[in-house]
């Protein structure tokens, strides 16, 4: 038999003293033809489906199609693509761990070998999602949030001590270490990746999905990788491939430096608006050009963290000699660097200057141009320039809407600690944090905000007494660099004291704002602002009565906290008063590029060494939570937080044919932009809610509700907040706010979970109809879950967020598009209709459905709806009632 191309690929490289297996792309390439210009992210890929040629899942002619790529910058092909390991944050991993071992309990029902569900693949959670921000303003503020953390988490915490435990190639990385993406930037990624096997050590590029969508954050070390579903993430580990169309790859040329005074995060909201114009959905970007000799990794991590912002599955950067530089910064070992620069430059992964790549399409910015932005009220890609914030402000839509009606443009109150009486304004900055994975893994702009507070406060200026300001860097390694510039005493002394290291305010854990500023928000009904260093500013994200969210610079966000109101000029206003009563302008207390470059200089290896020598020992705390060893779980039946998920509950061990959706009803028709924000349960859990009525009967008193995130791990819970966001917006109920619909026949207004239950026991299955992107946002595998649980079969939209889409096939969601030119408002749909989708045993990836639509008079419209069930792998999920049914029965068999 000929040999394969994976056979003739393989080759020896000898690296320091070390000899390791690998798979030459330039030994394919005689049989391929000339792939030298193939996109560096796309070699990658090539790479891996070498490596894993087996004529079944990879085959030749999978192979020869991406090689041929290069010809039209485009291969309409299926691919398998198999990632080294799994990232997990603790949100995520907490339900899909209950998936596991819910998956364990199913197949023990079944007859199988509960061994069988075990991690195939290297899987690190770390938990950096739980803390919130309930004490700040004060040095104990740290140690309080903690304590409060690992009250209120203990069981959550116990549960994943028994997965790390129970579970073969799972590790979790304890509370308060640092942002999953940073701990894999400083830690874990290490851009080529190695194993023993039978033929001895392999070298292959580092490659993961991660079950947040800010996973792309370590594109920027040369590693690909991207979010993914925690039920893709859950298939990946089980050892099922990603199945995935060999995508688009739209190049991103750099050229030129940031001018003085601008930073990393300008830079990113730039990138941000540029490509969200262009279009990049389901594509990866690669960034290239000689710009990027002079941009530091950390800057590169800010750009690719935020790729699901502009919307592309990942941001890539080439490994090069700053890559190498980040590395021995970060204490990656000799050998290991020696290893990236051999291998990458063996397999024409290395960026040379001048390096001109073949892409789908290209854009361009010289980075001399970038102004100094913030991002906002609403969208991480409406990029607005300083001196336009008021302006954007004003003509918010939540202001713009609630004008004419509010009662008053100021409210006065008490300041509880200080005892004085203020007066709250409309615009006032109530929320500055400094937090989220995109900046707080940038020494430049950490150390701009410390040299920044640092100014602010030897001139005597203050914080506004209604700013709750934050701290949250990604990493323990940042309160190191600051200690050691003496820049933490200036952050404490304007309010910034440290308040944990993980994700707070960028995903909802802004904590309570103070009684009297919440009392005086509602009772003027007054649109306040926050600012923050995130990534995700979203409507109802960041604080159920903060209706603007700002997106920005960690220096930006020091001095929106000086200046208390979006309607104040940064670039033109002055930002407060000296001790003696003379205006300061940001101008003069913004450090100049010699300062920051000199105290970046002070970031050591030793600090890396010292953070990361023990990082899966945990406090003391942590070790001691005591849990029972076994191969299943022992679940607590009266547990508010980990609960059997029922998604395998009367499952067989081969899939029935799947039924067609007859009569079914509308359960919301929404708009453009919907979220997995405002799908998902997120934030905090109201007590007039259907999820806090169920926590009140249950015993849990208010003060102890936590957030929808800490009980992702009980489905009663997260069911009753699916499509709860207190800003979506069902069309069915024109001006109503919030989850509720109307239940047809007879029209009562409702929480979308009762009428939801209402239908499930009338046995009428459910549709939601939407507009464009549906799904855009986090990575919230709960999305698709929740609807699932609530009785939704199909959701019909204009289009569909890639990650998204692909987690509703998971949970069995058939995601189908209108016809071109139709939507919901070219029908005419009000969510009296009755729903039709047949003959779903002919389901193709890519064809056409019959919907028929069905009106109150009787008169019927047959659509051919467009099937977003793309490959072949995902109609197996789809046929077998979702992923991880599709797998149970594999393993099984």
């Amino acid at each position: 038999m000929p040999l394969t191309l994976r056979q003739l690929s393989q080759d020896i490289l000898n690296v320091k003293q070390q000899q390791y297996h690998y798979f030459s792309l330039s030994k394919a390439a005689a049989e391929l033809g000339d792939i030298s210009r193939l996109p560096k992210s796309l070699k990658v890929l090539l790479e891996n489906l070498l490596r894993w040629q087996d004529d079944d899942s990879v085959t030749t002619e999978d192979i020869r199609a991406l090689a041929a790529w290069l010809k039209h910058g485009h291969a309409d092909r299926e691919i398998a693509y198999r990632p080294a390991r799994v990232l997990m944050q603790d949100f995520t991993g907490v339900p899909a761990v209950v998936d596991l071992a819910a998956m364990r309990e199913a197949v023990q029902r079944l007859g199988g070998d509960v061994a069988k569900v075990n991690p195939l693949s290297p899987v690190d959670l770390v938990i950096d999602h739980s803390v919130t921000v309930d004490r700040f303003g004060n040095d104990d503020a740290f140690e309080e949030n903690v304590r409060l953390e690992m009250e209120r988490n203990h069981e959550r915490y116990a549960f994943l001590r028994w997965g790390q435990k129970a579970f073969n190639r799972f590790s979790v990385v304890p509370p308060g270490t640092g942002i999953c993406h940073q701990v894999n930037l400083e830690y874990l990624g290490q851009s080529v990746w190695h194993e023993t096997l039978d033929d001895g050590e392999v070298a292959y590029p580092d490659t993961l999905v991660g079950t947040d969508s800010h996973t792309t954050m370590i594109n920027a070390l040369g590693v690909l990788g991207w979010g993914v579903g925690g039920i893709e993430a859950e298939a990946a580990m089980l050892g099922q491939p990603v199945s995935m169309l060999i995508p688009d790859v739209v190049g991103f040329k750099l050229s030129g430096k940031l001018q003085a005074g601008i930073t990393a995060t300008d830079l990113v909201l730039t990138v941000t608006q540029m490509l969200r114009q262009h279009g990049v959905v389901g594509k990866f970007v690669e960034f290239y050009g000689d710009g990027l000799d002079d941009l530091p990794l950390a800057d590169r991590a800010t750009i690719a963290n935020m790729a699901p912002e502009y919307g592309a599955t990942c941001g890539f950067f080439p490994v090069d000699d700053v890559t190498l530089s980040y590395m021995e910064l970060t204490g990656r070992s000799h050998e290991q660097v020696a290893l990236v620069e051999a291998y990458a430059r063996a397999q024409g992964l290395w960026r040379n200057s001048g390096d001109e790549p073949v892409f789908t399409s290209t854009l361009a910015l010289d980075m001399s141009s970038v102004e100094s932005s913030v991002a906002g009220p609403k969208r991480p890609q409406d990029r607005v320039s300083l001196r336009d914030v008021p302006a954007a402000f004003l003509a918010s839509n939540e202001l713009a809407l609630n004008q004419a009606q509010k009662p008053c443009k100021a409210v006065s109150y008490r300041d509880s600690r200080s005892g004085q009486q203020y007066q709250l304004e409309e615009g006032a900055v109530v929320i500055a944090a400094i937090t989220s994975c995109t900046n707080t893994s940038n020494p430049s702009v950490l150390m701009a905000a410390g040299l920044l507070a640092k100014k602010a406060v030897m001139l005597g200026l203050k914080p506004k007494p209604w700013v709750k300001a934050s701290l949250a860097p990604g990493s323990k390694v940042v309160s190191g660099y600051l200690a050691s510039a003496g820049l933490t005493p200036y952050l404490d002394k304007l309010g910034f004291n440290l308040v944990g290291y993980g994700c707070t305010t960028c995903i909802g854990n802004s904590g309570p704002l103070p009684d009297e500023i919440e009392k005086a928000i509602r009772q003027g009904d007054l649109t306040v602002g926050a600012v923050l260093s995130g990534n995700r500013n979203f409507e109802g994200r960041i604080h159920p009565f903060v209706k603007t969210n700002w997106l920005a610079s960690p220096p930006l966000v020091v001095a929106y906290a000086l200046a208390g109101n979006m309607k104040l000029n940064l670039d033109s206003d002055p930002i407060g008063d000296d001790i003696d009563g003379n205006a300061v302008y940001l101008k003069d207390i913004w450090p100049g590029p010699a300062e920051i470059a000199a105290a970046v200089q002070l970031v050591s290896t030793d600090m890396f060494h010292k953070e990361y020598a023990e990082v899966f020992a945990g406090t003391p705390e942590w070790q001691q939570i005591e849990v029972r060893e076994a191969a299943t779980y022992n679940w607590d039946i009266h547990s508010t937080y980990i609960r059997l998920s029922p998604f395998f509950d009367g499952m067989d061990k081969e899939p029935q044919p799947v039924p067609d959706i007859l009569k079914a009803r509308v359960l919301a028709i929404l708009g453009d932009s919907v979220t997995t924000d405002h799908i998902s349960p997120a934030g905090s859990i109201k007590a007039d809610s259907p999820a806090g009525r169920y926590l009140l009967e249950r015993g849990v008193e208010r003060a102890d509700f936590n957030s929808y995130g800490s009980r992702r791990g009980n489905h009663e819970v997260m069911m009753r907040g699916t499509f709860a966001n207190i800003r979506i917006r069902n069309e069915m109920v024109p001006g109503v706010e919030g989850g509720i619909t109307r239940y047809i026949p007879g029209n009562e207004q409702m929480a979308i979970y009762d009428a939801a239950m209402r239908y499930k026991q009338a046995g009428i299955p459910l549709v939601v109809i939407a507009g464009k992107e549906y799904g855009s946002g986090s990575s919230r595998d709960w999305a698709a879950k929740g609807p699932r649980l609530q009785g939704v079969r199909v959701v019909i939209a204009e289009s569909f967020e890639r990650i998204h889409r692909s987690n509703l096939i998971g949970m069995g969601i058939l995601p189908l598009e209108f016809p071109k030119g139709v939507t919901r408002k070219t029908l005419g749909l009000t969510g009296d209709e009755q729903i039709d989708v047949v003959n779903l045993n002919q389901l193709k990836p890519g064809g056409t459905v019959s919907v028929t639509v069905t009106r109150e008079d009787g008169s019927a419209e047959v659509l051919s709806a467009h099937c977003r069930i793309d490959t072949g792998n995902e109609l197996k999920y789809y046929k077998n009632d979702g992923i991880l049914h599709y797998v149970i029965r594999n393993m099984l068999r």
